[in-house]
């Protein structure tokens, strides 16, 4: 078993690929804040899954820094510092969260 899934705990994501609230779209977008530095968000994911727990394997993977932020309107948002758009949409596909057609990658 893969460092991922131990901090992931996502067994059942891979064995029971039919869990409810895995049928939305998970939205992935790059904010820009001051001069050359970004944000990435992803906004989506289902509350069965614990955010905390991805993004700190994907702050382990990326090598970036990232949080969990509560959206008034979307609910529970990650955040990772820098343009991590690609890199969070291949690693949610190998970790068996969210299938390529649920991804919906904006900016540039």
């Amino acid at each position: 078993m893969s460092v991922l899934f131990q901090y992931l705990e996502m067994e059942d994501a891979i064995f029971y690929p039919n869990i409810p609230g895995r049928e939305g779209l998970i939205h992935i977008r790059l904010q820009q804040r001051n001069g050359r530095k970004t944000l990435t968000t992803v906004q989506g994911l289902s509350t069965d899954f614990d955010l905390k727990k991805i993004v700190k394997a994907c702050k382990k993977e990326f090598a970036c820094n990232g949080t969990v932020v509560e959206h008034p309107e979307y609910g529970e948002v990650i955040q990772l510092q820098g343009d991590q758009r690609n890199n969070i949409k291949d690693f949610l596909k190998k970790v068996n969260l969210a299938k390529d057609e649920q991804l919906k990658v904006h900016g540039f």
